[in-house]
This record gives structure tokens, C-alpha cells and sequence, in this order.
């Protein structure tokens, strides 16, 4: 089956052992959940409805407490999840939420991409303008955070398959000012890529700028 999305009916208080979701589609005994950053496996006495109940605090993670219209997901660990993703570490209060960290100096051959669960933090080296395609979100990548860095000044462009909060060709390019190094977040959710907005800069950093096209 492939992943599904839906979200919370009511809020979860963190010792409960069941929640209740808008959708009861592809929900079934033993399959994963995961509502915000928790984890939690489907009980074997469910048959049907959308009160699910739960195992909680799975794969590593807390029980926490979930607000009302939460994103939930739900699919099978062997055929959907990605639990924990390649060179991944579990999430556990240990050792916390796993980044990974990749670095070009051209144009790579592939989409840059990170297993569901695992923040990304991209390095642009160099003076040579890099093109970067970012692919569009899995349903499992709710929450993952993708930072884009570049380290010499360079027109680096990032290209966001399907635009970014998917509003198409119109918004899908990000172009670097090469007058500065510059970072960029982008958040994942609902299978979106959306941008990180921070408060207006002045000064001399107003150098430090993206265009969006």
C-alpha cells in the first residue's frame, strides 16, 4: 500500500492509548503511525472506525501530547516506512533527530534528497554557480527540515520540483544573490516544500537575498 494521510479528530493527551482520526482509510492492525514526531503502532484488536488503538511511543520515540487536526500518516513498516532511513540513526531522546550532511562543489547528477525522519543540510562550495533539484516531498517527510548553504559567493540556483508550497512553474526557482554566501530553510509538509520566513534583515547583510521565480 502506499502511505496515507489524514489528520486528528481530537487531541491526544500524551497517556492515551487511542486517537481518533478524520480518516480510517488505510489504517489496519499492526501498521505504523506517526502523528507529529511519535511513533505509534496500531493495536491487533482494531477491526474498524476511525478510534484507533494505539501503542505509543514506538520506534524510539516519546509519548507526546498532539493537538487537534495533527497530520497523521499511516502505512506498513516493511513496504512504506523508511524506518530509520539509510545512514540514519534511530530517533530516541539519546540521540536525537538525525541531519545529514552533503556537500558539492558542480552540479550533482542527482536530486538532493533525504530519508523520511532526516534533516539535510546542503553546502554549496566554491565561486561556480551550482544547480541543485529538490524533489517534491514524500508524505512521510512531515517535519524534515532542508537547509541550503552556500560558502563562496556564487548565483546558485535551486530548483523545487512542483514550486514550492505547490504553487508550480511560477514559484519553483530560487536564485542566490552572488554578491554574498548565503542559507536557506525549507520545511516539509503535507508532501510541500515550504519556505522558512524570517523577519526582514538590514543593514549590510541585505546582501544575503533569494529570488524566487
Amino acid at each position: 500500500m502506499a502511505l496515507t494521510r489524514t489528520t486528528l479528530s481530537s487531541a491526544v493527551a500524551v497517556d492515551d492509548t487511542s486517537i481518533v482520526v478524520a480518516s480510517a482509510t488505510g489504517f489496519a492492525a499492526g501498521r505504523l503511525v506517526r502523528v507529529d514526531q511519535e511513533w505509534m503502532v496500531i493495536q491487533q484488536n482494531y477491526a474498524s472506525g476511525t478510534t484507533i488503538p494505539v501503542r505509543r511511543g514506538q520506534q524510539g520515540s516519546a509519548n507526546v501530547a498532539h493537538v487537534a487536526t495533527a497530520g497523521v500518516v499511516v502505512g506498513t513498516q516493511a513496504d512504506d516506512w523508511d524506518v530509520p532511513g539509510p545512514g540514519a540513526v534511530v530517533n530516541n531522546m539519546i540521540a536525537g533527530r538525525p541531519r545529514k550532511i552533503v556537500s558539492f562543489t558542480a552540479t550533482p547528477s542527482t536530486v538532493v534528497h533525504a530519508p523520511a525522519g532526516c534533516d539535510q543540510v546542503v553546502i554549496l562550495n566554491g565561486t561556480a554557480a551550482i544547480t541543485l533539484t529538490i524533489p517534491i516531498p514524500t508524505t512521510d517527510m512531515d517535519g524534515d527540515l532542508l537547509y541550503i548553504v552556500s560558502n563562496g559567493v556564487a548565483q546558485h540556483l535551486l530548483t523545487f520540483t512542483g514550486g514550492l508550497s505547490g504553487a508550480g512553474g511560477s514559484y519553483d526557482i530560487v536564485t542566490i544573490n552572488a554578491t554574498a554566501p548565503a542559507a536557506f530553510g525549507f520545511i516539509a509538509c503535507n508532501a510541500l516544500w515550504m519556505s522558512v520566513c524570517g523577519a526582514a534583515i538590514s543593514g549590510t547583510t541585505t546582501a544575503i537575498a533569494g529570488a524566487i521565480a
